[in-house]
């Protein structure tokens, strides 16, 4: 049953990732806000790091 819940918490970030990866803020406006590009790159940093926390994690717990 854990098993069960993280493989489908693993699924659920693997599409967040891809649908931040695909979204371009720019695209939505000819004339893209700077602000909301500067955020949306942060995003995704914020969700790298997350990700590679949780596959830290998942090593260690593999060992």
């Amino acid at each position: 049953m854990a098993n069960e819940r993280l493989i489908l918490a693993i699924g659920r970030i693997e599409n967040a990732l891809s649908r931040l990866e695909q979204y371009n803020p720019g695209e939505s406006s000819g004339d893209a806000d700077s602000d909301l590009v500067q955020r949306h790159e942060h995003l995704k940093s914020e969700a790298r790091a997350a990700i590679t926390a949780i596959d830290s994690i998942l090593v260690e717990k593999g060992s």
